[in-house]
């Protein structure tokens, strides 16, 4: 186990030892909720809150508004999360690259990421995918491949932001061929497929909630997904792996987070409203018809997940050199 790994898992026992004794919070009855999501108005991660947001207003019987805090690939949002609250009324939705990839990445992080983010439990677990500009006419990744070596001058791929899993897996894909690439980095999603249906770039790597629509109407081929099987929502399109990229297979995910100090009580009772509302089969049905997966398990279990991502993408990052900063 990693030293990050230890600390992770150290301070959220520390901080569970400290917080037991204190009562759980009256909230006032009209109290919003706010939820803080570190992702652009209109994004798939902003629809996926909105979804939750519903059910969780539904069930509190209070309103609870959506806070958009976009920037440095979802690390903005965490200064509004420190400063917060602690009697449950603001929760974050937060990706695993928060505390899994940016320790390993950012010299100078705004936020301790064993610390400042108090596990609740995990949303859902999505693949990443690589998809090309259907011009192309690429059925496969063999054809992507034999196409790359022939034209490696025209070899790129538009990621949504640098130091993020899309990054990775990008370098990773090159090394597997045997090439050299530098990712072409946008603003969020929408900007590289603006750019791949141009034609600027050739191919992204994004999670594949970003691409599902436009795969179905054929405006770009996803090629395979990031992922230990098939996807029901493309199940035409194979895994890495069963297209000769075993090392290339980690899901990504994201998860619902506290503000440091929050009391174990309000901890268990957002876990609990969280379970409930992915139990519900509208809440399912949206997620899966976007790509997400709905899990909605113990805080447990979403330490033993964080502590297993660490471990995978520690050595990736640091056989890669990068740094953000």
């Amino acid at each position: 186990m990693s030293s990050i790994q230890r600390r992770t898992l150290a301070k959220a026992a520390l901080a569970t030892f400290a917080t037991a004794a204190l009562p759980w919070p009256a909230l006032a009855d009209d109290k919003p909720v706010r939820f803080l999501v570190g992702w652009p108005a209109g994004g798939s991660f902003d629809a996926l809150a909105r979804i939750l947001a519903d059910a969780f207003r539904a069930e509190l019987n209070r309103p609870v508004l959506v806070e958009n805090r976009a920037g440095a690939g979802g690390r903005i949002v965490v200064d509004a999360l420190k400063t917060a609250p602690t009697d449950g009324s603001v929760i974050m939705l937060g990706m695993d690259a928060l505390t899994s990839i940016y320790p390993y990445t950012v010299r100078k992080l705004n936020y301790d990421p064993a610390g400042d983010m108090v596990p609740v439990g995990t949303i859902s677990e999505f693949p990443f995918a690589l998809s090309v500009n259907a011009d192309l006419k690429l059925g496969s990744m063999a054809e992507y491949v034999a196409w790359i070596k022939q034209n490696p001058a025209r070899f790129n791929i538009g990621v949504p932001a640098l130091g993020g899993p899309h990054h990775f897996y990008s370098l990773l894909l090159a090394d597997a061929i045997g090439v050299k690439v530098e990712p072409v980095v946008f603003q969020g999603s929408a900007p590289i497929y603006q750019a791949l249906f141009g034609g600027h770039i050739n191919a992204a790597f994004d999670g594949m909630t970003s691409m599902v629509e436009y795969h179905r109407a054929r405006k770009l081929q996803i090629l395979a997904v990031v992922a230990d099987r098939r996807m029901p929502q493309v199940p035409e399109v194979p895994t890495f792996a069963e297209s000769g990229f075993p090392g290339i297979q980690s899901m990504g995910f994201n998860s619902l987070y506290a503000p440091r100090g929050t009391p174990p009580a309000v901890v268990a009772k957002w876990n609990a409203s969280l379970a409930k509302a992915l139990a519900q089969p509208q809440v399912r049905d949206k997620f899966l018809a976007m790509g997400f997966i709905p899990v909605g398990k113990s805080t447990d279990e979403l330490l033993a997940r964080t502590a297993a991502s660490q471990a995978l993408w520690g050595p990736i990052v640091k056989k890669s050199g990068f740094t953000a900063d």
